[in-house]
Order: structure tokens, then C-alpha cells, then sequence
């Protein structure tokens, strides 16, 4: 009978450890993140294999904004290569008195939002917020996804990827801001990750 007890107080001790890690960074009004995404194009460049997994690049991408949500994956086509999504806000999306009337969750390599009265026009919703599949280009960048917390403003920089595993699934990257719903999804090569100051 102690042997259950310690296990669940170990269960007990890592969940809340857990939450700790991840607990919600909570932010007064105003925006924090002005600027929108950057990309260019890198045309037919090279590829990169990552075990099973070849990676296309497509665009340069960098960007600060505020982490709105974030969900991690283990056992999905995408989770040996791209652990964690972070939904990601700017412009106006980054202000806690708008995200204060909007609900977010992520389940299932989606990301959704709800709310009752639009504080903001719904294109601008969809136009100032994306989830993102984050590839960590090394163990460094992996180390800092795990600490990325939900409200907390960070920045990064790489590239936008097509991923290609070798059986032939394929998973292509959103190229634009202003897409939705399934294949409206970045996919991020991360090769620089910091908490934005």
C-alpha cells in the first residue's frame, strides 16, 4: 500500500512541477507585440534530413509575439520532429483586454479560438494570430521551447519548412498570415528562440 502512496505523490509532485514550468504569464492592457511576421522566399534551396524527416526550406521567417497558447505532442505523425505548438498573437492579438474576451485552446495540431462579442473584427482575429509546429533546429533550442510559457512575449527566428517523412507523408507549411483552418499552419525550423524584451 506505501508503494502507492509514494507513486502518487510523485505523480502528484511532477504534475505540479509541471504546471509550475508552464504557468500562464499574466500581462497588464496594452499591445506588446507592434510588428507582424517577417518572411522572404529562399527559393529551391537545399534540403535537411532530420532522422525519417526531410525538411524543405521555403522562407526565412522571424517574429516577436505574445505565446497565446501552447500544446506538446508525443504521439502524432509530427511529434518526433515538431514536439510543441505555441498559437501565437501580434498587433492587437497581443493585448490582454482583447485576449480577455477571447477563449484559446489548441487540441490536435489546431488552434482554436471563441468568443461571445467580437473585440476586434474577426478577419483581424485570423489575420493577427496563427498556430505554429515548432522544429527545434538543435537541443539548445528544444531546452528553450520547454520553457516558453503561455502569455510570455518571445521572439524567434529560421525558417518556414515543408516536411517530408520517408515512407511519403508529407506535411507542407502555411506561406501566408491570412489562411485558416487545415494547411493554415507555419511550420517552424526554430534556430533562434529568446524571451522578447
Amino acid at each position: 500500500m506505501r508503494v502507492w502512496l509514494v507513486v502518487l505523490l510523485l505523480l502528484c509532485g511532477w504534475g505540479a512541477y509541471s504546471w509550475w514550468q508552464h504557468r500562464p504569464v499574466h500581462n497588464a492592457p496594452g499591445v506588446l507585440a507592434d510588428g507582424v511576421p517577417s518572411q522572404e522566399d529562399v527559393g529551391a534551396g537545399v534540403t535537411l534530413t532530420r532522422g525519417h524527416f526531410t525538411l524543405k526550406p521555403r522562407a526565412t521567417f522571424a517574429m516577436t509575439g505574445r505565446v497565446l497558447s501552447r500544446e506538446d505532442y508525443q504521439l502524432d505523425d509530427l511529434s518526433p520532429i515538431a514536439p510543441t505548438d505555441l498559437a501565437m498573437g501580434w498587433g492587437r492579438m497581443s493585448d490582454s483586454s482583447v485576449l480577455d474576451r477571447i477563449r484559446i485552446s489548441q487540441s490536435n495540431r489546431f488552434y482554436y479560438w471563441y468568443t461571445d462579442n467580437y473585440p476586434i473584427p474577426r478577419h483581424e482575429i485570423e489575420d493577427s494570430s496563427a498556430n505554429m509546429h515548432m522544429i527545434p533546429a538543435n537541443d539548445t533550442i528544444a531546452r528553450e521551447l520547454r520553457n516558453v510559457r503561455p502569455g510570455e512575449l518571445i521572439q524567434f527566428e529560421g525558417f518556414l519548412v515543408d516536411v517530408k517523412r520517408d515512407d511519403g507523408w508529407h506535411w507542407d507549411t502555411s506561406l501566408t498570415r491570412e489562411d485558416t483552418g487545415a494547411g493554415g499552419c507555419e511550420i517552424v525550423l526554430v534556430e533562434d528562440i529568446h524571451e522578447a524584451r
